[in-house]
């Protein structure tokens, strides 16, 4: 009867599993240290959450890691459950994707002291102060500025062929929330399209959401009318890349070409690649390593990405990313180098952000040196800390 109870038991638990996810095995020589856990927000129709699954798989076969996945966790103790259920299932390395996870795998990890928790964008691993709990992220204001890059010369093609005037170069940005990790992305990519377009604008729509297809395309559309001409996003839906074919605007897209859907407005698109890290913490689990409370990687770890030029990018644009890539690996280029940018008109030489977390969110670190801002990975936690408000960027809709 127990032994009858026993299976039962486990039937049930890989039926919870993957009834909102998936089961797999590496497909390379087998693995019995690691079992490895992972938990989306959303499924793969969120370009945000199948970036994670595509890393997590090709990690996994590379490695021949059995994995179990969770998908659409919302953030909240449907996040907790479902790091507990991954832990009595056997896996010693879990992942969760989500800003709003955080809390959760906490509350997991000191239950499972056993099991390594890891989180992406998340900021409390380095005051909690727990051995199995890390947090990770990337550098991706680079790709961000990078693809600020192709827009400002997409900007300059349109001014030259007489398709708009200098003062016209307006672009749009459709971002989730007023996060540190939006507005991070937001400013990258102006910079980088002001760097090579210096009277660009642009305007910025959130939607409170991070997969909202509607909205996304409402925001989208809006730009539009208001007049922006080049149309970017930091959101996980189609939406915003489908309203700019639609509208024949050129977009830059983020977490994956839209190239099929959109071949005649995409220009290109940046992401992190997961891979390194899943390989990484995977192989210090493996090993009995620790693995970094915060880890942060880049452009020069593979970490940092951009896709192949659309058919809409300007001749010349590959030439000006890898001149500027190869000056960020030298350190000669900084993205937030503060003669850069101007915040109501002054130059900032001194700025305390909010890398400490705590429940006032108090500004607690220096993080202006060397003549730039020191962004995640630069030094003081891998979750992006930038929320300044600089010149050149308007904002539509701050209640989010």
């Amino acid at each position: 009867m127990k032994k009858f109870v026993s299976m039962l038991l486990t039937v049930v638990m890989i039926l919870s599993l993957t009834a909102c996810g998936s089961t797999g095995s590496g497909s390379g020589s087998k693995n019995n240290k690691v079992k490895a856990g992972f938990i989306c927000l959303h499924d793969e129709n969120s370009t945000y959450d199948k970036n994670f699954i595509d890393a997590a798989i090709a990690a996994c076969d590379e490695m021949g890691i059995e994995y179990l996945i969770k998908k659409n966790i919302p953030e909240g103790q449907e996040c907790y459950e479902a790091a507990c259920d991954l832990a009595e299932a056997g896996c010693n390395f879990i992942f969760a994707d989500s800003f709003g996870h955080e809390d959760y795998m906490i509350e997991a990890a000191k239950e499972y002291k056993d099991v390594q928790f890891c989180h992406a964008t998340g900021t409390k691993a380095h005051t909690e102060g727990l051995d199995n709990f890390h947090n990770a992220f990337a550098s991706i204001y680079e790709g961000r500025y990078l693809a600020g890059i192709a827009a400002g010369m997409k900007l300059n093609e349109m001014i030259d062929n007489g398709e708009i005037t200098a003062d016209q170069a307006k672009m749009g940005y459709v971002g989730a929330f007023t996060y540190a990790e939006v507005i991070s992305g937001y400013t990258s990519f102006f910079l980088g399209a002001r760097s090579v377009c210096p009277t660009v604008t642009m305007e910025v729509t959130f939607t409170g959401s991070w997969y909202d297809e509607t909205a996304e395309k409402e925001g989208a559309n809006k730009l539009i009318e208001d007049g922006c001409v080049l149309i970017s996003q930091h959101a996980d839906s189609m939406g915003a890349p489908t309203a700019c074919e639609t509208a024949g605007v050129p977009n830059i897209s983020y977490n994956g070409s839209t190239a099929s859907a959109c071949p005649n407005t995409f220009i290109v698109s940046s992401r992190i690649n997961w891979e390194p890290y899943f390989k990484y913490a995977m192989d210090c689990v493996a090993n009995d390593k620790a693995i970094d409370t915060d880890w942060t990687g880049s452009i020069a770890t593979g970490s940092v990405e951009l896709t192949d030029l659309g058919t809409a990018a300007t001749p010349g644009t590959k030439e000006a990313i890898e001149d500027a890539k190869a000056k960020m690996e030298a350190g000669t280029l900084h993205v937030f180098d503060i003669s850069t940018f101007t915040v109501n008109g002054e130059t900032l030489n001194s700025y305390m952000a909010d890398v400490d977390s705590d429940p006032a969110y108090e500004k607690d670190t220096e993080v202006i040196v060397d003549g730039y801002f020191k962004e995640s990975g630069d030094g003081f936690r891998s979750a992006p800390y930038f929320d300044l408000q600089i010149d050149g960027i308007t904002l539509l809709d701050m209640k989010f």
